[in-house]
């Protein structure tokens, strides 16, 4: 990809053309009054050190150079840049829930595409930590490993569905056990696991794999999302067709807010409901804040690296060209028929 920094300055390119014009003019005013002196070619066997072709060649160099200032002027910007920076943050693993009852529309969008973008928020304010997502359902595995760039951790959230798990359930207990294998061995920071579920279809050992991560230190923080009237769940994201049991009745899926206080208890972490207000993110945001922080190597991705150096340089060097080039003729040049 490419773009310019400051493309204002690009209309400074309207300019050449008087550039150009003033030139002519110039020189034809300079004919005229060489003319009152005799005829051109009188005058150039008067001065045969004269070149006439010199100053053209000066002048469009000039104006070339000219056209490299205006560009490096608009910074052209092209490519990406990594660069290695210096961040104090924690150890943060993202566990979501993607089983079919995160479809439901009780929380608006919906349960996933709300859970989504909270945890989007969350990273996008939490910048300086290292970031891992696991997405679970009947089973749980590691959408993306521990990371300090926070620009991938968006985009694999952005991906994330309730097809990436094709076994249906709520594999809590499995993907806290799993969050806990992302971390570092690194003893002096801070670790937390944000879990967001709704808690349908639970099948236990949550609240042990819970007590067992915060024995090692780790907060395990719960952000039940949903509503306890619940709602009906959509066979697919957008559509009207709501999925049914076995006896042809719409199956309706609730948040089962008891389940998930008891994890974020066993865990010793903040347990949030999630609403259609911002209140879970806060309170979430402000738990985070309390953990101790650690300086930490990262990687920033500028999504356009300035190019302009490139053109300084040309421009520098046809300046330098312009003024190496002489108006009168050399020995040097004599026999070149381009500074006759």
């Amino acid at each position: 990809m490419f773009k310019f920094g400051n493309p204002e300055y690009l209309y400074l390119f309207f300019a050449i053309p008087v550039f150009i014009i003033g030139f002519i003019f110039l020189n034809i005013r300079k004919r005229k009054s060489v003319e009152k002196l005799g005829t051109l070619a009188l005058v150039k066997r008067m001065m045969p050190e004269l070149s006439l072709k010199r100053s053209y060649l000066k002048f469009w160099i000039v104006l070339i150079a000219i056209g490299f200032g205006i560009v490096v002027l608009a910074r052209p910007q092209f490519g990406t840049k990594v660069e290695k920076v210096d961040k104090k943050g924690i150890e943060l693993v993202i566990a979501i829930d993607v089983s079919n009852s995160m479809m439901a529309e009780d929380i608006k969008p919906s349960r996933l595409a709300k859970a989504k973008q909270m945890l989007t928020r969350i990273i996008d304010e939490r910048r300086d930590d290292k970031v891992a997502i696991v997405v679970f359902a009947g089973e749980a595995f590691i959408q993306l490993p521990l990371t300090p760039d926070n620009q991938s951790a968006k985009l694999f959230l952005e991906t994330i569905d309730p097809n990436l798990v094709p076994v249906q359930g709520t594999a809590i207990g499995s993907a806290i056990d799993i969050s806990m294998s992302c971390f570092s061995n690194d003893s002096d920071i801070d670790k937390a696991i944000v879990l967001i579920t709704d808690g349908e279809g639970h099948e236990g050992n949550a609240e042990e794999a819970a007590a067992r991560a915060a024995e090692k230190g780790v907060h395990v923080n719960v952000v039940g999302i949903g509503t306890n009237q619940g709602a009906m769940i959509p066979v697919s994201e957008g559509s009207t067709n709501v999925k049914r049991d076995t006896q042809g009745q719409p199956v309706v899926t609730k948040l089962n807010e008891e389940m998930c206080r008891q994890i974020a208890k066993a865990g010793k972490g903040l347990y949030a409901h999630a609403d259609n207000s911002n209140s879970a993110l806060k309170s979430l945001q402000n738990e985070l804040e309390k953990l101790q922080k650690k300086e930490i190597d990262g990687i920033a991705y500028s999504e356009y690296d300035e190019k302009f150096q490139i053109f300084a340089w040309v421009m520098l060097g046809l300046l330098l060209l312009e003024i190496c080039i002489f108006d009168k003729k050399n020995r040097i040049f004599r026999n070149i028929r381009l500074f006759k």
